[in-house]
């Protein structure tokens, strides 16, 4: 496989915000050398190619002209690019690169010198680039992280610089860990839709994800159609009903992810507009209150208990409570709840017979976990996305 030859950064234009197009123009100057005849005393000044790229004959005090010294060639002008490549994989995706491979481009007028390959993270924009020789497979691994997904697109360029259109683009995400026992992201949400709009709510449901070990929840975010994506819930089903979000000068999409108990996360979904409101509605009263109890604590491991109890006039019908732990606290197993963990954030869901809380009423899950510098209680609780009150 060859070494990458350059690599650059460019930005991606955004639907309906100015852009601003930056060229490079290389500028090549040629010296041309007149060459005197056999014998003559002196040499005189060079003239300019004449038009047409034939050299001018350069004429000496004497009167005798000396032809041009060379023939020169005629630029290729033939409009043959090679054809697109084929069959672009990812045959092999870990969390911080991505193997493709893909199938030869047939050459245009001339050989196929090269490949040159473009990628970005999404909802992001920037984009990565990077030209190779001429192979049909290679592991990038720049600016690629755990958890994030990817788009990739792979033209070929022959030797005078004519480049293919590219391919179609591959989309594939990353897992968060390359060990654990469980490093297969769940399926793309479908179908994500813009249901029951309010004068301060709007409902968003979408159709079921897939896993290998199970769908623990959804992440659900706002995008401002740039570059920054904000979390504004997670939730156990396949709807989540929310504020409308303020008017911004940017645009305001919605998309969904899928999340795993490993943490892993799927590609997102299809994104949707959701209509602003110009104030924002002030945040609604908890209601949920949560008690977390440290029930022992030894050198290096711990045992608690979290209770979320619902205060609100509804029944929950399926939860998800989610914390940080504060210090570096590792949770090894659970009961009452399906629990997992990404660096200090914890999820819980809960089990069939205990996904619903009535007014008034409560659930407790527990689990036990290991420690080393500290084991500090999580100061900070949500439910289904909604901050909860700790006492």
């Amino acid at each position: 496989m060859a070494a990458v030859s350059s690599s650059s950064l460019l930005r991606r234009l955004r639907p309906g915000l100015p852009a601003a197009v930056v060229v490079s123009t290389a500028v090549l100057g040629t010296a041309v050398t007149a060459v005197p005849p056999a014998g003559a005393g002196a040499a005189y000044p060079a003239v300019a190619p004449a038009p047409g790229g034939a050299a001018a004959p350069v004429a000496d005090p004497t009167g005798t002209v000396s032809p041009p010294t060379s023939t020169p060639s005629t630029p290729s002008t033939t409009p043959f690019p090679p054809s697109p490549p084929t069959n672009l994989t990812a045959t092999q995706v870990r969390t911080t690169s991505v193997t493709l491979t893909w199938t030869a481009a047939t050459r245009g007028c001339c050989p196929v010198v090269g490949y040159d390959i473009t990628y970005y993270q999404a909802f992001d924009d920037v984009i990565y680039s990077l030209s190779l020789g001429d192979v049909t497979t290679t592991t990038i691994t720049n600016y690629i992280q755990p958890g994030r997904q990817y788009s990739f697109r792979v033209s070929a360029r022959d030797g005078d610089g004519r480049r293919s259109a590219a391919t179609d683009a591959l989309t594939v995400v990353t897992p968060v860990t390359d060990t654990g026992p469980d490093t297969t992201p769940p399926s793309a949400p479908q179908n994500l839709t813009v249901g029951e709009v309010t004068g301060s709510t709007a409902t968003l449901s979408w159709a079921p994800s897939t896993d290998n070990v199970g769908v623990l929840g959804y992440n659900v975010y706002r995008f401002d159609g740039w570059f920054t994506s904000t979390l504004v819930a997670t939730v156990p089903g396949t709807t989540y009903t929310g504020p409308l979000p303020p008017s911004t000068p940017l645009r305001t999409l919605y998309y969904v992810r899928a999340r795993d108990a490993a943490g892993n996360v799927s590609i997102a979904s299809n994104t949707v507009t959701v209509p602003t409101t110009t104030t924002p509605p002030p945040p609604p009263p908890s209601t949920c209150r949560v008690t977390y109890r440290n029930q022992s604590e030894w050198a290096g491991g711990f045992v608690a208990t979290v209770t979320v109890q619902n205060t609100g006039t509804a029944a929950v019908d399926g939860w998800i409570v989610t914390f940080g732990f504060p210090g570096d606290q590792q949770i090894t197993n659970a009961w009452n709840a399906t629990v997992g963990q990404a660096g200090a954030t914890v999820t819980a869901r809960n089990v069939d017979w205990n996904r619903v809380i009535a007014p008034d009423g409560s659930a407790t899950f527990g689990f036990q976990g290991r420690w080393g510098a500290s084991d500090a209680p999580p100061t900070g609780f949500s439910l289904n996305g909604a901050p909860c009150t700790v006492g």
